[in-house]
């Protein structure tokens, strides 16, 4: 019979959590072989696990901001194959023009209308703004677009890059509110259809291409949620990119994912299931990055907004499940069910973070008013 190891089980009491215990945080194990697994590989063993109908939680949101408020990720002694992913990060460029494509497949090309079902009618797939005006998850987003465009000093007439547009929700909003034309790199082919279909008539051109590809100059260029894909071993090349497509007097806003220490790999379960070489970027990586090439003129840190957006787009997923169920099935369900608490429960509890940043080309004159 399988048994809890004896640091593992002393994990579990530090964060207050039970096995088979009665409060909705509780891990509720139903074979205990899922202890062997997790003891060899905590972040592949507890995903793969749970995916896979070994064990149950009421609450994971709740599990993941005790688990991670204990700082357990500090305290897990590293498997071997999170030591053979650190490896390969540092040799590998893991986010190149080639690899970058496998995300794009696994995660964004899944479905179009699964996507719709959990998100916004903009379509998106980044931390909403709840700033106190916003009546749900629509209303914050709007708010996060508006936002963003206020922070860019939108102006009718201007011409905007975007890396990175998902289903080109910014980019709509943008021209409707602000007079402004755009273009849009993405690597999602189904991404880009649905874009191209909802912004048909307007003045947006989306290309399906590498962000890395971006030519000509532009006013102003906006990132929002593309920075988590780049790696650190490109900061340097994709800051320099915005900066050479700035005009003289531009602004770039980079809205990104970010973490308390510095990483050269992601979780391994997310790496495997979710986010294909995906990899957060620290405050001291994006400052290297910028070192010597952009004024920085604010630094905005609102992370807890994203807990209540994954808690949004939970309950949306929940709802609309059925209609879901005979596609993708029971074992999607719960990597699903996982992906979005065991983010809530990171944000939560602080360990990760949601970052603007507004960058200016030469620096604005007279200083940036700050908005919020």
């Amino acid at each position: 019979m399988s048994k809890l190891p004896e640091w593992l089980e002393d994990l579990f009491c530090r964060a207050d959590i039970r096995i088979n215990g009665r409060r909705p945080w509780d891990l509720q194990c139903h074979d205990e072989a899922a202890y062997d697994r997790i003891a060899g590989d905590v972040s592949l063993g507890l995903g793969e696990s749970y995916m896979d109908g070994m064990w149950d939680c009421e609450a994971l949101d709740q599990f993941f901001d005790r688990a991670l408020s204990a700082h357990h990720d500090k305290k897990v002694p590293p498997s071997p194959a999170l030591l053979i992913g650190i490896a390969k990060a540092r040799l590998l460029n893991r986010q190149n023009k080639h690899r970058s494509i496998e995300v794009a497949k696994v995660h964004y090309d899944i479905g179009n209308a699964f996507y719709e079902a959990m998100l916004d009618p903009y379509m998106q797939y980044t931390c909403a703004y709840w700033n106190g005006a916003a009546q749900g998850l629509a209303s914050a987003q709007e708010a996060k677009l508006d936002l963003i465009c206020r922070k860019l000093a939108l102006a009718p007439g201007e011409k905007i890059l975007e890396l990175g547009c998902g289903w080109g929700g910014f980019a709509r909003y943008a021209v409707e509110h602000y007079g402004v034309e755009v273009i849009a790199y993405n690597i999602s082919a189904a991404q880009v259809e649905w874009a191209r279909a909802k912004c048909k008539g307007l003045p947006v051109e989306f290309r399906l291409q590498d962000y890395r590809e971006a030519t000509g100059a532009f006013d102003k260029v906006a990132a929002i949620g593309l920075c988590e894909h780049v790696g650190y071993k490109n900061y340097r090349s994709f800051l320099e990119l915005a900066h050479r497509c700035l005009k003289p007097g531009g602004i770039f806003l980079l809205h990104t994912i970010g973490r308390n220490h510095s990483v050269h790999h992601l979780d391994a379960w997310m790496d495997r299931y979710i986010f294909p070489g995906g990899m957060l970027p620290s405050a001291a990586q994006l400052g290297e990055a910028m070192d010597d090439l952009f004024v920085l003129e604010d630094w905005h840190s609102f992370g807890t907004d994203y807990d209540r957006t994954l808690m949004a787009w939970h309950a949306n997923f929940e709802k609309s499940w059925p209609r879901f169920s005979a596609e993708y099935g029971e074992r999607f369900y719960r990597m699903w069910r996982y992906y979005l608490l065991s983010c809530a429960g990171g944000f939560r509890s602080r360990q990760i973070q949601i970052w603007q940043l507004v960058l200016s080309k030469d620096g604005i004159r007279g200083g940036w008013k700050g908005i919020r």
